[in-house]
């Protein structure tokens, strides 16, 4: 399963990473919100966890951009944030799948509870994600 990473800060893109492809998860990623329409654009990830506090663009603004784009509209997108969980309800209705609490993954003790959480993710994700298909001309 490819996932593209958003995620600003640099201590966290990379232990997040490093933890989710030690799990065997193949991943990308965006340091921006530019960047991160781009790499999905390019990429077709499987699903992207989007911070919500990105320079550039906001990752409000990345969601929203994803989901009115044909290409990228059928990505899930669960989104990581800091924010407060009353966003939640908002976020899904602009088109986030799932909405993970940074404060609840608890980040600065081991990796366990992102690995579960996005486990429990791709056992929810519906069975009709679409799958991309390459043609002869791909």
């Amino acid at each position: 399963m490819r996932i593209l990473l958003v995620e600003d800060s640099k201590v966290l893109r990379l232990a997040t990473g490093r933890a989710l492809t030690r799990a065997g998860y193949e991943m990308s990623f965006a340091g921006d919100g530019d960047e991160a329409l781009l790499m999905a654009d390019e990429r077709h990830p499987d699903l992207i966890l989007l911070d919500m506090m990105l320079p550039k663009m906001s990752g409000l603004e990345v969601l929203k951009a994803l989901k009115k784009e044909p290409a990228t509209e059928a990505i899930p997108v669960v989104v990581l944030t800091g924010l407060s969980q009353t966003n939640a309800e908002r976020l899904r209705g602009d088109g986030a799948f799932a909405f993970l609490a940074k404060e609840d993954l608890a980040l600065d003790h081991g990796a366990e509870p992102l690995l579960a959480a996005v486990r429990k993710i791709f056992t929810e994700l519906p069975r009709a994600h679409p799958v991309r298909k390459q043609g002869p001309h791909s």
